[in-house]
């Protein structure tokens, strides 16, 4: 596979280039290097997508962990935030998550965590880099109680819901919603957190079968929700991937919402209520001028950085700010989690829609979108990082 860890975990082809024993190395790994190689039974936290593949590299991931003396609790189904969010809320000492996130069901991937819920920085990806490659035998071998268990926890989607509701203080009743869950994580959690929240669900893609994970649906193929709600005079649409990590929505028309409207609605609305750190939204360099060029006529600061949700939240970290994202969804409020959040986005972009009594068709005007075309070259691998620096 070359190097293990790209802008967003490990990916690959599951059985073919993500196995079951790269898998368990990486387990083995992550379990060492997480917990400083001290704490004897660290517990960590590991959800999965609904892909085909993820329960057999659950299987092996938890093998790894608890054969290094890691005590496991599996979530089950369960998007990516949620698993960001109950590492800390159950005090684990890191959490993993296993999806491909928009990509076909061919592919599977390994999300690290640590225990305050952030993706893991560069030097720690390289130390468990380190230690597949070179180091896998030198790792202890507990025996006897030293080994690790594996429980469940039964009450994550509660908590997760519980989570999101607690972030709009108010009820989205009479909003007809379309939600598109890509037959992905979102299809356990999105129709009961906003039934909940008020707003009349009418779903689609929310029967994963294994195998039609991001099958011509979700944040990837828009022009189903945007038919769905034409069809059905709904308010609005939100569309999830995989992992239920990113949200692109669809406005009462029938229109496609990028994420960068979104991101240019959700900023308004957080700096007229002064919620808006510093007056500064994060993107990266895919964003479209559009939106810097709204934020300079509205009194807003736009920093850009390099492309991945992991960069913007780098940013918004050092910098002091706390709301960022990208044009394909990815969406991060820093004060409700620690990355990008498909569903307390769609929260967040409905709950203005309540407040304001607008409709999105008309919010959507407060940016104009300028040309853009985005174009994918190949690099050589050893290029990558010194190509990416230079384009920032």
């Amino acid at each position: 596979m070359g190097r293990l860890f790209g802008t967003d975990g490990v990916r690959g082809v599951a059985n073919s280039e993500l196995t079951c024993e790269l898998a368990l190395k990486i387990g083995r790994a992550a379990a060492y290097v997480l917990t400083d190689s001290g704490n004897r039974h660290p517990k960590i936290i590991i959800g999965k997508d609904t892909r085909i593949s993820s329960d057999m590299l659950e299987a092996a991931i938890t093998a790894g962990l608890c054969s290094v003396g890691a005590d496991v609790v599996q979530l089950g189904v369960i998007p990516t935030p949620a698993v960001a969010y109950l590492v800390e809320k159950y005090k684990a000492d890191a959490g993993v998550m296993l999806t491909a996130s928009h990509n076909p069901c061919q592919f599977n991937g390994i999300k690290i965590f640590s225990g305050d819920g952030y993706k893991l920085p560069d030097a720690l990806e390289d130390k468990i880099e380190e230690i597949v490659f070179n180091k896998t035998e030198e790792l202890p071998v507990p025996t006897g109680g030293d080994i690790g268990t594996v429980t469940t926890a039964p009450n994550v989607v509660r908590d997760y819901i519980d989570h999101i509701k607690s972030t709009v203080p108010f009820s989205l009743d009479g909003l007809r919603i379309g939600i598109d869950c890509a037959n992905g994580a979102a299809s356990r959690t999105a129709e009961l957190l906003f039934t909940e929240l008020g707003a009349e669900c009418h779903m689609i893609s929310s029967h994963p079968n294994g195998v039609n994970v991001n099958d011509n649906c979700g944040s990837t193929h828009m022009e189903n929700l945007m038919a769905f709600v034409r069809e059905n005079g709904l308010d609005a649409g939100v569309a999830f991937d995989g992992d239920a990590d990113r949200c692109l929505a669809v406005d009462d028309k029938g229109n496609f919402v990028d994420g960068d409207f979104v991101m240019a609605i959700c900023a308004a609305d957080m700096k007229s209520r002064g919620k808006l750190e510093k007056n500064t939204a994060v993107g990266t360099i895919m964003t479209n001028m559009g939106f810097s060029r709204f934020c300079e006529e509205n009194g807003m600061h736009f920093e850009a950085t390099k492309v991945g949700d992991r960069y913007v939240l780098e940013r918004m970290k050092q910098g002091g700010y706390n709301f960022g994202g990208e044009q394909s969804g990815h969406v991060i409020f820093l004060d409700f989690a620690t990355t990008g959040d498909g569903q307390l986005t769609a929260a967040q972009l409905l709950s203005i829609l309540k407040r304001r009594q607008a409709k999105l068709s008309s919010l959507v005007t407060l940016m104009t979108r300028y040309p853009q075309v985005l174009v994918n070259v190949e690099v050589a691998e050893d290029g990558k990082a010194r190509f990416a620096s230079d384009a920032v």
